[in-house]
């Protein structure tokens, strides 16, 4: 213990008048402003016909899928309330409760959508959207840390964190970091060696490629993170949620993979003259 790592960071950012400004919120903005950004930026760099307008719809659609889709996705696979008598709940993002797998399935389905207004094809706004996406992940696994949430299994090593409140006065994994680096710095990593190929990957080289390695990372490092108290291990066993739900993410992109690698089929933007 006197040599553990006490985490005392405050949550809110700063205060204006009657409103507290929390970290995970800034988070959740610096994200989607980078990950604009990049897209804008790789867009250009791979000669697409995309316009500020596109840019503008794949980023609003974009942003209401993952938080929705976070948000539901938390509802449906973590959620402990009875939300058939208070529907209300489901929609209190104020009282926290945010899943990354679907987030991930708010924004496919958003790119969908996206894909019909704008006219370009699913599968580059979905590589231009997970070449993007750890930037999103890395802010908010930190943002996790500074709320004191998400900690991992108890640890004797020299870099446990004591969290505090429910988490007890023990040393913990600093899962939340470990994943930043992971999810967030190595993927981006991967990501941005990708983008340097010329010509560009064919389409769904980078959603292939973003499911694998994002799953298996989640999948090794539910190893060391403490399960949610509400469900803990699954069947009784070693199992949990993070773990169940990456495997479909892993073999969805295996098979995204193959299909790319197949069919090599360039990287498209808005058909010109609208054709």
């Amino acid at each position: 213990m006197l040599n553990a790592i006490y985490q005392a960071l405050d949550p809110v950012a700063f205060v204006i008048g009657p409103f507290a400004v929390r970290w995970y919120g800034i988070a959740y903005v610096m994200g989607f402003v980078l990950c604009a950004a990049l897209i804008y930026a790789t867009a250009r760099k791979w000669r697409l016909n995309f316009d500020d307008d596109a840019l503008m719809t794949i980023v609003l659609c974009v942003v209401v899928g993952v938080i929705l889709g976070a948000r539901l996705g938390y509802v449906v696979f973590y959620g402990e309330a009875d939300y058939l008598e208070n529907p209300l709940e489901i929609l209190a993002f104020n009282h926290g409760g945010m899943s990354f797998h679907g987030g991930l399935a708010g924004a496919l389905i958003a790119g969908v959508v996206a894909s019909l207004l704008t006219k370009i094809p699913f599968l580059t706004l979905a590589d231009l959207g997970c070449m993007a996406a750890p930037i999103g992940l890395f802010f908010g696994r930190c943002a996790n840390f500074v709320n004191g949430e998400l900690w991992g299994a108890p640890t004797d090593l020299p870099w446990g964190v004591v969290f505090g409140g429910s988490a007890g006065m023990m040393p913990r994994h600093p899962s939340q970091l470990y994943e930043a680096l992971l999810e967030g710095v190595l993927l981006f990593a991967i990501m941005m060696i990708l983008r340097r190929r010329k010509p560009p990957c064919p389409q769904g080289t980078f959603l292939g490629v973003f499911l694998v390695v994002y799953g298996v990372c989640r999948f090794a490092l539910e190893f060391i993170r403490q399960p949610d108290a509400q469900l803990g291990y699954l069947w009784g066993g070693w199992l949990t949620m993070g773990q169940l739900l990456s495997v479909p993410l892993i073999l969805a992109g295996v098979a995204v993979l193959v299909f790319a690698l197949k069919n090599r089929k360039p990287q498209q933007g808005i058909p010109r003259n609208g054709k």
